[in-house]
């Protein structure tokens, strides 16, 4: 198994965007022409969505972000006695990448669970990555709870070691998260 995960690593590295379209279609049966999801896509799912569950998403969404910004860190110094200078100082990781568990089930949870406390912490970018369904297509709920959560980056890509490869449409992460 090791060997088959270091092959397909070894092809993403040297053939980027291009293998990873093609993983898509061996492992999920679903013929990609980009890995990124458009506004509109994200959009029209929102669209299609029960209005009540994305009412739930949004209280969640809600829940999530009065808990984590009580554990907001700020930078301080403390310079109270001559020639002692102490402080602590706080920057935001740049870009993070998230995997989100799909194809056969959706768990817009971890979409807000995941990026939420990342925003807080004032993380500029985050990158999702979800398995699509044979169409192609993400899942409209994993697409809503992304955009409720302030997702800047959505791509249908089959294995979240992809977000650590990445050369063509998504650069250089410093942070995965994975549930």
């Amino acid at each position: 198994m090791e060997a088959i995960v270091a092959d397909i690593l070894a092809d993403v590295r040297a053939n980027g965007d291009k293998a990873v379209l093609n993983y898509n279609l061996k492992f999920d049966k679903a013929e990609l022409t980009t890995l990124l999801v458009s506004q509109e896509e994200i959009d029209e799912a929102f669209e299609t969505v029960d209005p009540e569950f994305l009412a739930i998403l949004e209280q969640a969404a809600e829940n999530i972000r009065n808990f984590h910004s009580k554990q907001v860190r700020n930078s301080f110094v403390i310079a109270d006695k001559p020639g002692i200078v102490l402080g602590q100082k706080v920057t935001p990781i740049e870009k993070v990448g998230v995997y989100v568990p799909g194809g056969t089930a959706a768990y817009p949870s971890t979409v807000l669970m995941d990026t939420i406390p990342a925003k807080i912490a004032g993380c500029p970018t985050i990158v999702m990555v979800t398995p699509p369904g044979k169409d192609g297509k993400i899942n409209p709920v994993i697409l809503a709870a992304a955009k409720i959560a302030g997702v800047d980056m959505s791509t249908p890509a089959p294995v979240n070691s992809a977000l650590e490869i990445f050369g063509e449409l998504i650069t250089e992460l410093e942070q995965l998260v994975e549930d």
